[in-house]
């Protein structure tokens, strides 16, 4: 990728000229005294009187709005310069409070004073992420749902009639508009270098930040409200992220090397790689993670444009039209329905692409980019797990761009292992992994049955009028004969010719199953609809089996102190007597959830009256297990109705397993 070296700017040329230069074209001095009053407060009515409209329908002219503030903001940044640490802090602190992230917009004004342009571009992001999740914070004071995206949260009611609309129209030139100066998405999404931003900029959001606090407390005063922040989100199960191993100085001295030797770094971008290394080495982790993004965000659109040729997506796209981002990166097809030959590059080695979904898209991953571009996580406490899995990705893709006669680096003892990571990188996140998790959690809950205490035998034996379950045996011999017929279409490493419904065989069984290596990268819609009701299922299993274990527990000790009565004795023994089914049952349909996944991909085989009818009895085995939940309740005992449920099951899946109507069964 020789264009690395030749790509001077990643802004359109109006993009370019509207943040470099439009806000330089007025010469004259602007008096801060005009927009402060005497005590320090912002008077925003002359601010907002440099918002210039279009004649014909009133709308922002963004402009000559960005042409008129543009003298406005280098006043206000030259009086930042003016003040001390201490002076702005008894000044303006307060103001900050609002946002819940004081001391982010304390750094910001560290940062103005010496205007290195890469620590201005990351505080412009740390302030835009705050401001908005702020802003959040205060439309839940008048809506319910907050909007995703800023530039519907800025242009909604709820925040005019806390601020005013000229005070939104002014934060809309800066941030939150495709029109205006887009400073957030452009610096998020990694299109501006560090020297495109200016500084007065931050200075400006940094000043209406302080201006939008007070305008809040007069508010909240009027209308005796209390703004409630939202809690912070919290990256939990930090092991599930853990895929390349800790870095250390050697390593990341060697990524120092790979940034300037890489194509897939562009030159002008050099400054935030560094700065990124710089970050994690000095346990800045969210500021690493917060400048590295959007640095994989432009690499990847440079081979994106490059591999699928069409080189004008490498620039900002203009208000009428979408920037080429990590979703349109990363999908299928491109927009002209040809396949995207991204993915097809980043699979071999490094399986970037699953990394990737798994690290910012799929729901049920850290979404990292979303969580910190919002302002949804504590900076202070971003976890350096997380940082090194992102530092340690980059360093791969650093790698996998490196010329040929650079091999000896790909090779070098502390790099080698992050490539084996990357090349044997599965998807973590995707709901087929995670029903598969289920499903191991689901067995090892049943496997947990056999040490349940249980009543001594002859004490059952004193109990009058206990009914042995004539159907029991009917069932064994039914359930033996649907599992003999799973078992047929299980891979042949995962196959076993001992007892069909063995508890430990059922285990091994399934651990091997869920082994089996799996598609994910862009599921088809029908492969996700299976899955979720698959999922479904598996939790309602895994609810029922968490429920035996509660009740058993519980009535043993009962049963001990003779504290249960009559009825409650013949029920709980009920009890002991279904779940000697219920247990091997269970692990039936964990095979069959996890036969039906493994071969999953086969649902597009089926036409759409079959695949409607596939659905249809998936949807009655989910309610079956629905049912089951409710009458192993502890609230609702009915251990007879449960055998009854079970026996009606069974006799459906053995229906559609006679007609062949399953996926294993097309997959073969």
């Amino acid at each position: 990728m020789a264009l690395s070296n030749s790509v001077t700017t990643c802004l359109s040329q109006p993009v370019h000229y509207a943040i470099c230069k439009l806000g330089f074209e007025k010469k004259r001095t602007y008096d801060i005294n005009n927009i402060l009053s005497g005590n320090g407060e912002i008077c925003w009515q002359a601010v907002t009187e440099h918002v210039c409209y279009l004649e014909s329908d009133q709308s922002v002219d963004y402009i000559k709005s960005i042409r008129s503030l543009g003298p406005v903001c280098e006043s206000v940044n030259l009086y930042f310069k003016s003040l001390t640490k201490e002076q702005f802090v008894i000044q303006y602190a307060s103001w900050f409070h609002w946002t819940n992230c004081t001391e982010v917009f304390l750094e910001v004004f560290d940062v103005l004073q010496y205007t290195e342009t890469t620590e201005v571009a990351l505080g412009l992001m740390k302030l835009t992420s705050c401001l908005e999740r702020a802003l959040g914070d205060v439309y839940l004071l008048k809506g319910n749902d907050c909007p995703f995206l800023l530039r519907d949260l800025l242009a909604s009611e709820q925040l005019a009639v806390v601020f005013g609309q000229s005070v939104m129209n002014v934060l809309r030139i800066f941030i939150g508009s495709p029109h205006g100066l887009n400073l957030r998405n452009v610096l998020w999404h990694g299109f501006a270098s560090p020297q495109e931003i200016p500084a007065k900029y931050c200075a400006m959001l940094l000043f209406l930040t302080a201006g939008l606090g007070q305008l809040l407390q007069t508010y909240l005063l009027q209308t005796k409200c209390i703004l409630i922040h939202r809690p912070s989100v919290i990256f939990v199960n930090l092991e599930e992220l853990d895929v390349f191993p800790d870095l250390n100085n050697e390593t990341l001295s060697i990524a120092e090397e790979l940034v300037k030797l890489s194509s897939f770094v562009l030159k002008t971008m050099l400054p935030f790689w560094i700065s990124a290394l710089t970050a994690f080495k000095q346990s800045r982790y969210a500021d690493s993670v917060i400048l590295l993004l959007p640095q994989l965000e432009a690499g990847l659109r440079l081979l994106f444009t490059t591999i699928n040729k069409c080189p004008n997506r490498l620039l900002t796209a203009e208000s009428s039209a979408f920037y080429t981002t990590f979703d349109e990166m990363l999908a299928k097809h491109l927009d002209n329905e040809e396949v995207n030959q991204l993915p097809v590059v980043l699979e071999e080695p490094a399986m970037a692409s699953e990394f990737l979904w798994d690290f910012l898209n799929h729901q049920e991953g850290p979404r990292i980019r979303d969580r910190l571009s919002h302002g949804e996580v504590n900076l202070e406490a971003f976890p350096r797990e997380v940082a090194n899995q992102i530092v340690a990705f980059a360093i791969t893709l650093l790698c996998r761009f490196l010329d040929e006669d650079m091999f000896s680096l790909k090779e070098h003892m502390v790099i080698k292992p992050l490539m084996n990571c990357a090349s044997c990188y599965q998807s973590r996140f995707h709901p087929i992994f995670r029903l598969k998790q289920q499903v191991l959690e689901c067995m090892k809950s049943i496997h947990l049955w056999s040490e349940l205490p249980t009543v001594p035998e002859e004490q059952v034996q004193t109990i009058k009028g206990l009914e042995v379950n004539a159907e029991a045996s009917t069932l064994i011999l039914m359930l033996s004969e649907i599992t003999s017929q799973l078992l047929q279409y299980m891979p042949q490493n995962c196959c076993s010719s001992n007892d069909p419904i063995s508890s430990v065989l059922t285990e091994r069984q399934l651990i091997r199953l869920c082994d089996v290596r799996i598609c994910t990268l862009y599921s088809p819609r029908p492969v996700l609809e299976v899955v979720a009701i698959l999922r479904k299922i598996s939790t309602h299993c895994h609810q029922v089996s968490e429920q035996v274990i509660a009740s058993a527990e519980v009535r043993y000790t009962q049963w001990m102190n003779k504290t249960l009565r009559s009825r409650q004795r013949h029920n709980y023994l009920r009890m002991l007597n279904s779940i000697k089914i219920l247990s091997p049952v269970l692990r039936l349909i964990l095979i069959l959830i996890t036969l039906e996944l493994v071969s999953v991909h086969s649902v597009c085989k089926k036409n759409p009256f079959d695949y409607q009818q596939y659905l249809k009895f998936l949807k009655s085995v989910l309610q079956y297990t629905e049912n089951l939940v409710t009458y192993t309740s502890p609230e609702k005992n009915k251990w007879d109705e449960a055998m009854e449920l079970i026996n009606k099951a069974l006799i459906k899946v053995r229906k559609i397993s006679d007609r062949k109507l399953m996926l294993m069964h097309l997959a073969t």
